[in-house]
């Protein structure tokens, strides 16, 4: 199975075994191509961060968006990268700024939900196994070619990783519940919902935006502690990792309000490194009604 996947994806592989700062050319040469020749999405990146930050120039404007498309190529390299990166250089990649918060509440039982987003490199999430030695399921919205999504999967779960389509999660973590080992979940919260989704409105960016509520309806019945990733960039290709507490007791948390801190977490960090979240998601397709 695996020689039929390395032919399979043979020119990835060829990809990542070249060094980093050859990739790091590359992806230099597709951040010019992107931008500045095919233009990719640069309406909806240039329409997201002039409401996001109305008090900006078009000046500041414009560079966040070149920043932003640099950072994107580089992602794409760095995940292809993962194909064949050593376990020892995988670890130098990416360093816990507070490993002790997820330490402490593995080794007392407690499950963890890592209530993630697109920020940072949020693809070196599948990392944590070769840090934290829990099981660790990660759930995602299949891509609908099947050869990328295949990719995508090989990728995510080279060191443990387990990948859950969505539409399974609920039903996956109600049956961990009881598992003697904790277990870390992780769901990216910040895609655009469904209109018949279940969700919640929230002054996000200067906009109302809609936030799924799965996050906040599964914790409040599991009482898994839900911990926001947040990554800063040290250098190219370098990242830290900081666990931001949303809520340690779920089950007595009121209403809304995990998705709500939820969204002021992502805020914060976005206005911190703008550069850093992927302004090129149709984000706000669903208005409120």
């Amino acid at each position: 199975m695996k020689f039929s996947k390395t032919i399979k994806y043979f020119p990835f592989y060829m990809l990542s075994v070249l060094p980093m700062q050859i990739l790091y050319f590359l992806s230099n040469c597709v951040y010019y191509f992107i931008y500045y020749m095919i233009q990719y999405r640069i309406k909806v990146v240039l329409d997201n961060l002039r409401k996001a930050f109305p008090e900006k120039s078009e000046e500041e404007i414009k560079d966040i968006s070149k920043r932003f498309y640099r950072h994107f190529c580089d992602i794409i390299f760095e995940s292809i990268k993962t194909l064949t990166i050593s376990k020892e250089e995988a670890k130098n990649r990416l360093s816990l700024n507070n490993p002790e918060i997820i330490e402490d509440l593995l080794e007392n039982g407690r499950n963890i939900l890592l209530y993630a987003a697109h920020q940072g490199n949020w693809e070196l999430l599948v990392y944590l196994p070769l840090m934290l030695t829990y099981p660790s399921n990660t759930f995602y919205r299949p891509l609908n070619n099947s050869y990328f999504n295949g990719l995508v999967l090989l990728i995510r779960e080279r060191f443990g990783v387990r990948c859950v389509e969505e539409f399974k999660g609920y039903r996956t973590i109600i049956a961990q519940n009881n598992n003697p080992v904790p277990v870390m979940n992780c769901i990216i919260g910040d895609q655009s919902p469904r209109r018949k989704s279940a969700i919640h409105w929230c002054n996000f960016l200067n906009r109302k935006t809609a936030f799924y509520l799965g996050a906040n309806i599964i914790s409040k019945k599991t009482n898994d502690v839900v911990l926001f990733p947040r990554f800063n960039k040290i250098k190219r290709g370098h990242y830290q990792l900081y666990f931001e507490m949303i809520e340690e007791f779920p089950s007595h948390s009121e209403g809304y309000n995990i998705v709500v801190e939820y969204a002021r977490c992502l805020e914060n960090t976005i206005t911190q490194s703008p550069e850093m979240w992927l302004w090129s998601h149709r984000r706000w397709k669903l208005s409120e009604a």
